[in-house]
């Protein structure tokens, strides 16, 4: 291997904050909820075009659980967005070998959502090309909270020693315990933080903030920051001999 050769080959795991809709729409003169319209459309794209990129495992934040605090009339319209989505592209998304899962709570979510959310899991249950993981009321300090009130049920109830637990041992009560860590988060937008998003998970991610609102994210533009992967130097803590 050249000296300068990358080590490693492209990210198996991309998770993506997709942020911008709002101020893509309102660019254009438009309500907030045009530019959710718009971000769900790119969804697609993105999916259809991992398998080329050799991404096995694509995770998108599309609601947190600090989102409720935002207006009635957006949090109404992308709950019926939502649902709108996973009716339209539920049979898509099956055919196209795309195994479904969600994470994050559904106790404040609509029934009829959380019921087509299920629907949506189980149709797809048996794809392996790609595994797509949508985070809707989801947050990370409150997966690690939850995830720790579940060990210590089990440790009370003598399931688990407390001896027994180790950096090894929570994941495995996370939302995303079947799934690998991500690769490589991207940020969309120009904003520079994680917003609460796969804290555990991704410790020894790599970054990408870029400019482009979501709305704008093409499949090109994901090629790219795949292909850039490849030269980042992953070191995980250890030092490069």
């Amino acid at each position: 291997m050249a000296k300068d050769a990358p080590s490693h080959s492209g990210p198996h795991h991309v998770a993506i904050i997709m942020d911008g809709n709002g101020r893509w729409a309102q660019a254009r003169g438009r309500p907030r909820l045009f530019g959710h319209h718009a971000g769900a459309k790119r969804v697609r794209e993105i999916v259809e075009s991992c398998p080329a990129l050799g991404v096995k495992y694509l995770t998108i934040f599309a609601f947190s659980t600090e989102n409720w605090k935002r207006t009635q009339t957006e949090v109404s319209g992308l709950m019926s967005l939502f649902k709108r989505y996973l009716m339209k592209e539920a049979r898509a998304l099956k055919e196209a070998g795309v195994r479904v899962r969600f994470i994050g709570t559904r106790d404040r979510l609509q029934p009829a959502l959380a019921q087509l959310m299920s629907e949506l899991e189980t149709l797809t249950q048996d794809n392996d090309l790609v595994h797509l993981t949508v985070a809707i009321n989801y947050g990370g300090r409150d997966e690690v909270a939850r995830a720790t009130k579940r060990l210590a049920q089990d440790v009370a109830d003598g399931r688990l020693s407390v001896d027994a637990i180790d950096q090894e041992t929570l994941p495995k009560y996370l939302d995303t315990h079947v799934l690998p860590d991500p690769d490589l988060v991207i940020r969309t937008s120009g904003e520079a933080r994680i917003s609460n998003f796969l804290l555990w998970q991704s410790a020894y991610s790599e970054y990408e903030f870029i400019e482009t609102l979501w709305p704008d994210f093409t499949k090109q533009i994901f090629a790219n920051i795949v292909a850039n992967f490849a030269t980042r130097d992953r070191r995980f803590g250890a030092v490069k001999t």
